[in-house]
């Protein structure tokens, strides 16, 4: 998948109004996601996304394998989005099932095993919710 294709099929599915959002919204996860990650997890998660796309998971990240929670995740993608913390939440969702259309599973095997699965009230299974409700195309519309 190319920069344009994948920055495309994120704006369609969050229903953004521009670019500019878009790529708020793919940075502020992936970033975020790759702050959270090993170094190592983060760098195979990324090798199979657009040039442009994986920077976000590894270039952009100064330091990776930091411990946070769920709640804490939601609080800085909302941060750097800019936009509340449910809309955040969905955002992230929408992109990390785009990105497990696009990396071999195995990877996102990697992505998913380096997340608890529970903390506390909130857990990183949130953050799998449209993976495991069957993927975007059921998912459409609700």
């Amino acid at each position: 998948m190319h920069f344009d294709e994948f920055t495309g099929t994120v704006q369609h599915r969050l229903e953004l109004p521009g670019t500019g959002e878009t790529l708020r919204a793919i940075r502020a996860t992936l970033s975020t996601l790759g702050q959270r990650l090993p170094a190592g997890n983060a760098e195979d998660l990324a090798a199979s996304l657009p040039m442009e796309i994986k920077w976000y998971l590894t270039g952009a990240v100064h330091e990776h394998g930091q411990r946070f929670d769920w709640q804490e995740f939601v609080a800085r993608v909302s941060e750097i989005e800019g936009t509340d913390p449910p809309d955040a939440a969905y955002h992230a969702r929408v992109i990390v099932d785009l990105v497990h259309t696009v990396v071999p599973e195995s990877d996102f095997r990697q992505l998913r095993d380096s997340l608890p699965e529970s903390d506390g009230d909130e857990n990183w299974g949130n953050l799998f919710e449209i993976v495991d409700a069957g993927g975007w195309s059921e998912h459409e519309g609700s």
